[in-house]
């Protein structure tokens, strides 16, 4: 059965001869319909049993459907309207530009949802569209911006404990997939909660039991931070299967070169995050109905950073106890941040510049530097910047309208960025020799002087090339092109150009038509049963020349075709389609070009994030009177 859909209607896959009627089945439970499915349900079938533990949102036409329990849960959580066809099968549905919407309060809720998309073009399908569930969305692993808080990390943690005790040391990995942040962290048993919460961990992992029980020790973690969790095929965490994955993911023969022994501890969780997350980007490719033809990036996790061991940074690690004493980012009677020390750093008219900083800074105070020479290394950028207020004004002129680059970085390498990330990386690129300027007299910034100007000669390029080719105001897809510049691109321009100057041409041709063939009554017109035509009275049809080709007779009136005009029918008719499918190659290309410089994109979203908080520290001692302090050994 083939299924498409038109003007935005609802479609039943569920069409067949057979009507068969079931009451309410209860969660887990099969509905037996007694029937034949259709070939698109048996697709739903098909990825539902691939992800049992998800709510599978299946694209079909204009709408994601949900079916069975999906759509009894999805209604409840977030006030879908739940129908029945007729074999009784419950069904909801989210029209597709709404689609980030009902993720967000679904992900919110701590469900895991699947996207199941369209991957063919419907007009192409000889029987059922081909579909592929493209991502895997949870709550430790969202990289769309309408789903983060921007000033706010987003992380997923892998747990594993060394020993059988209910007091043994505990090996975490986590990571955040919107930035590609990567860390190994040993624990006591004690410490697992502490590391979690400083982390900003929104979801564990940890290797499921035969019994399907969650282990009493990750149910005590989980439950005192409130926590999702996911249970993992506990071959992921053996040291084997982790460490192939690592060293898949990271193209290296061996794992010495992260520190790691072949017997460290810490490879079961860090194998397993990476196994999980390359599954929540099962498809690696954009949506096909916003950017066309998949952009594939290197890998699915191309942007992610080797693993890194905490501990080794020389950073003072901060408990839980100690954090909520101190009231470093929450108060101790409320909880909130409103009354702590970050809130002084988020105050309206004194905060970070950039996203990248806000989400820094609470990195910093939670974790502050445990080594004297680092923190008068960092005192000296801060006083530089109290001293020089010409310096300061200029680096904060210069920080004004970079973006979140680390984001949109892992957009980029996952293959989700959107038209509006692509040219909010132009401008935040082009900042990069107006951060340098800024910074260029202060001796205390040469390791950030070096680190800018090592990746210039990449990103300035880049930056020239986006902004050249796409206008400022971007639109949110490409669903109807809109983002590539007149000129840039000549197939491009003489589709918009059809589009934009058919009324001329067809002026010009009628014209032509009444002076080559003096007939002064000849009409060319258009209406949408018939397309283009020309048209010439009854009484002067028997003058029509060799090259008209009758199309209707009319009482009064015949109406032709010529080749010349058929050619230019065939050209305005699928000028917007070409149009659009032409954005969407220039828009690929230059998502390549821009995955071609993923290494410096991190780079500098990294030390716009280290100036952008040396800044803020800077302008909160010049306004409030800090004195810098004395550090002893």
């Amino acid at each position: 059965m083939r299924v498409l859909a038109t003007g935005g209607q609802r479609l039943d896959p569920l069409a067949s001869r057979c009507e068969v009627s079931i009451g309410p089945v209860p969660r887990g439970v099969g509905y037996n319909l007694g029937m034949a499915k259709t070939p698109a349900m048996q697709q739903f079938d098909r990825f539902k049993a691939q992800h049992p533990d998800c709510i599978l949102l299946f694209r079909m036409g204009d709408f994601y459907e949900l079916f069975y329990e999906d759509a009894v849960i999805a209604s409840k959580a977030v006030g879908l309207t739940l129908t029945k066809r007729t074999e009784g099968v419950p069904m909801a549905g989210v029209p597709y530009h709404q689609l980030e919407n009902y993720l967000r309060r679904l992900i919110a809720q701590g469900y895991r949802v699947a996207v199941c998309d369209q991957v063919q073009d419907p007009k192409e399908a000889k029987g059922v569209v081909e579909r592929a569930v493209t991502r895997v969305v949870t709550p430790g692993t969202l990289v769309d911006d309408g789903l983060l808080d921007d000033d706010t990390s987003n992380r997923i943690a892998a747990l594993t404990f060394v020993g059988p005790g209910e007091t043994s040391d505990a090996s975490i990995a986590y990571a955040e997939l919107s930035t590609g942040v990567f860390r190994l962290v040993d624990a006591t048993h004690d410490e697992v909660v502490d590391v979690l919460a400083r982390a900003g961990v929104r979801e564990v992992l940890y290797p499921e039991c035969a019994d399907g029980e969650m282990p009493p020790r990750v149910k005590r973690v989980v439950e005192a931070l409130g926590l999702s969790t996911s249970a993992r095929p506990s071959w992921q965490f053996r040291p084997d299967e982790a460490r192939e994955a690592l060293l898949r993911q990271f193209g290296v023969r061996t794992l010495d070169g992260f520190g790691l022994a072949s017997d460290d501890p810490a490879i079961p969780a860090a194998g397993a995050l990476v196994r999980a997350l390359c599954e929540t980007q099962v498809g690696a490719t954009t949506d096909a109905s916003m950017y066309g033809k998949s952009h594939r990036p290197r890998s699915p996790l191309a942007h992610l950073e080797p693993p890194k061991r905490e501990g080794l940074e020389a950073v003072c690690v901060l408990d839980a106890t100690t954090l909520r004493s101190l009231e470093i980012d929450r108060t101790m009677r409320g909880g909130t941040i409103e009354g702590s020390l970050l809130s002084v750093f988020q105050e309206r008219a004194i905060q970070c510049r950039t996203p990248m900083g806000r989400r820094q800074v609470r990195e910093w105070l939670c974790a502050p530097l445990g080594s004297k020479a680092t923190i008068e290394t960092r005192q000296r950028a801060v006083a530089s910047l109290v001293e020089d207020v010409r310096a300061s004004d200029d680096l904060r002129g210069a920080l004004d309208g970079v973006q979140d680059v680390a984001r949109i970085a892992g957009r980029l390498a996952l293959g989700r960025l959107t038209p509006r990330d692509l040219v909010g990386l132009g401008t935040s690129l082009e900042r990069l020799e107006t951060i340098e300027e800024a910074i260029a007299d202060a001796p205390a910034f040469v390791p950030s002087r070096e680190a800018l100007s090592s990746i210039r000669e990449a990103l300035t390029p880049l930056a020239s090339s986006i902004m050249a080719s796409c206008i400022e105001e971007a639109p949110a897809h490409l669903r109807e092109g809109g983002l590539i510049r007149d000129g840039v691109d000549a197939e491009l321009d003489e589709a918009r150009s059809l589009q934009h100057d058919a009324g001329a041409w067809l002026a010009t041709y009628q014209q032509d038509l009444i002076e080559t063939h003096d007939l002064p009554s000849i009409k060319v017109k258009y209406n949408r049963v018939f397309g283009y035509f020309i048209e010439l009275p009854a009484g002067q049809a028997a003058r029509a020349p060799d090259i008209f080709t009758r199309r209707q007779t009319l009482k009064n009136a015949e109406r032709y075709i010529t080749p010349e005009l058929k050619t230019f029918e065939d050209k305005v008719t699928t000028a917007q389609a070409r149009a659009v499918e032409r954005e969407q190659a220039l828009f690929r290309d230059l998502c390549h070009d821009a995955e071609a410089c993923l290494g410096a994109i991190v780079a500098f979203a990294s030390t716009v994030a280290d100036l952008d908080v040396l800044l803020c520290f800077a302008d909160k001692a010049r306004r409030r009177g800090w004195s810098r302090p004395t550090i002893v050994d």
